[in-house]
């Protein structure tokens, strides 16, 4: 029987609440108070931030999608120059991670979803067969911009419509296929280490996702469809170094890792329940 938590995602007007959110968010006659009440809630370390300032941001938005000041992430390195670190995209927990099996990737004890679900594509999906993952769960508290786990050339960018239910591990251990039917943008990439794939994952109340190179991307301007952008021919080539910035969530979700079959080892330190921090060492492949 689901939870009254699960039930009640299921018949509010997920879009309308999250779009709304988003608009108070932008707003700026409520912000202040809002921002010092939600600094102090989730015990949000200012101290990381570029401006330390709670009241120095403009609107909610722009406390949320904070920049860290410099040096507040450390970039790993390999354990020798034959290997290429794997960086964790962004702060928070390790939902799962593992290998991509016949099931697909775990999403929750018992459940699993597949990679042509996830990525809206089975050509696509066929790259990563066999292949390694990690999911990171967001909490509000954390800082929420999304980076490189190493360097790559944008090959494709998709947009993939979808529900807006909460990625929490409630959720995920009660809604099949969640991060596969949540609105999500998808972020293909050439590496040293092979095809990598980067998926923002949307969720309730989170208003948007934009990327470095297109600004706001969800919601699509059509919600209805799959939408997707062929940047392999684009020159000049976005590349993006290891640890670059790749976009942002306004307000908390989740971002799923990708790599083909072989490609890496995920670092043995690493489970499900792990906390994490952008840049730190989430596992590594040889170079070619």
């Amino acid at each position: 029987m689901p939870s009254l938590f699960i039930l009640i995602q299921k018949i509010i007007p997920q879009h309308l609440i999250s779009r709304l959110v988003g608009t108070i968010a932008e707003s700026k006659w409520c912000s202040k108070p809002f921002i010092c009440w939600f600094a102090a809630r989730y015990q949000v370390d200012m101290s990381e931030a570029a401006q330390q300032d709670p009241l120095a941001y403009e609107n909610f938005n722009a406390f949320f999608t904070r920049a860290l000041r410099e040096g507040a992430r450390p970039l790993a390195e390999a354990i020798s120059p034959e290997y290429v670190a794997v960086l964790c995209p962004a702060d928070g927990v390790i939902s799962q991670m593992g290998r991509l099996t016949e099931k697909g990737l775990l999403q929750a004890k018992g459940r699993h979803y597949s990679a042509a679900e996830l990525l809206a594509n089975e050509q696509d999906a066929c790259a990563f067969d066999g292949g390694s993952f990690a999911t990171v769960y967001l909490s509000p508290r954390d800082y929420h911009r999304v980076h490189m786990p190493v360097a790559g050339r944008l090959r494709k960018m998709t947009y993939v419509p979808g529900d807006l239910y909460s990625v929490n591990q409630q959720t995920a251990e009660a809604v099949p296929n969640l991060f596969a039917r949540n609105e999500r943008l998808v972020c293909q990439f050439d590496t040293e280490l092979g095809p990598m794939a980067v998926v923002l994952v949307g969720a309730m109340i989170v208003a948007g996702i934009e990327t470095v190179w297109t600004g706001r991307v969800c919601p699509g301007n059509d919600r209805s469809q799959v939408q997707s952008v062929d940047y392999s021919q684009t020159q000049p080539a976005i590349e993006l170094a290891a640890g670059a910035e790749i976009g942002r969530f306004y307000l908390g979700s989740t971002a799923i890792v990708l790599f083909g079959h072989g490609a890496i080892e995920l670092a043995s330190s690493l489970e499900a329940e792990s906390s994490v921090k952008m840049g730190q060492l989430l596992g590594q492949g040889q170079r070619s």
